[in-house]
């Protein structure tokens, strides 16, 4: 499986100088959203063009066998926008780590491309990372609006709270999917990430702390229709056992911490 960039023009961002204001990269992992990708791609060029500022976005198909692809091409017909991909799925963490390798900005947004969140909220996060190093949506700040089904509300705040007692992690939600970051936050970051699925974002955030990073959660507006499946609720509790693992028994984040070469092999491949 070979890396492929799909885009029809090499990113026009950047110049011989360096610019006056951050550039901004949005990476935008997608798979199987045929139906929400292109929506999702016009709203945020809308959002980051009213922000008169440097920006290119980065849409990472993970693998997907619907049109996903073919639909991010045909209206990525902006020279700021990049689609690269891969064959086969290999979940949201590995497509996040993967798009990382195309940014070119100084702060970096991850952001879903299935519409549940907004691209509005772009201005205010990267705002925030003047004094800080990440910026968090958390469902549970007291001023996010948040629809969702019952019990989908009840597993992620019993993940969240499971997530405190293995990891000591002090985040009120690591699971949403809009989060900004200084590059260079990012870069010492994802030397240390190994989970490719869906505990993608607990790991980062342990890499955080353990890096003493700055991170600050903030408000979200966002509307959750569907359900966990009981695959996806028993992959996030292998993936949280091995961080733990990794963090607790043999102390494997802490020992690279400054090698940036560090690769772990997982006991359990998926």
């Amino acid at each position: 499986m070979n890396p492929r960039d799909f885009s029809r023009g090499e990113n026009q961002c950047a110049g011989s100088a360096a610019p006056l204001v951050p550039k901004i990269s949005v990476i935008m992992p997608a798979y199987n959203e045929q139906e929400k990708v292109a929506d999702c791609i016009r709203s945020a060029e809308a959002h980051l063009e009213r922000l008169s500022t440097p920006y290119e976005i980065i849409i990472v198909d993970d693998g997907s066998t619907d049109g996903t692809r073919a639909e991010a091409i045909r209206v990525s017909d902006n020279p700021h926008v990049r689609v690269v991909g891969y064959d086969r799925n290999r979940g949201k963490g590995f497509a996040i780590k993967y798009g990382t390798k195309y940014v070119t900005g100084d702060l970096v947004v991850f952001m879903d491309s299935d519409a549940d969140i907004k691209p509005d909220l772009i201005k205010q996060y990267v705002t925030v990372l003047r004094n800080n190093d990440i910026a968090l949506a958390s469902k549970w700040h007291p001023d996010s609006r948040v629809s969702t089904p019952v019990m989908r509300r009840l597993l992620s705040h019993a993940f969240n709270r499971l997530v405190m007692l293995t990891t000591g992690l002090r985040v009120s939600d690591t699971q949403s999917g809009f989060k900004a970051l200084r590059r260079q936050a990012l870069e010492r970051i994802m030397s240390l990430v190994s989970v490719k699925y869906y505990a993608f974002d607990v790991e980062l955030l342990v890499a955080a702390k353990l890096l003493k990073l700055r991170i600050i959660e903030l408000p979200v507006k966002i509307r959750l229709t569907s359900l966990f499946s009981a695959r996806h609720v028993l992959r996030m509790l292998v993936d949280l056992l091995g961080i733990t693992y990794r963090l607790r028994v043999i102390h494997w984040y802490q020992r690279n911490l400054d090698n940036p070469q560090a690769v772990y092999k997982p006991i359990i491949k998926w």
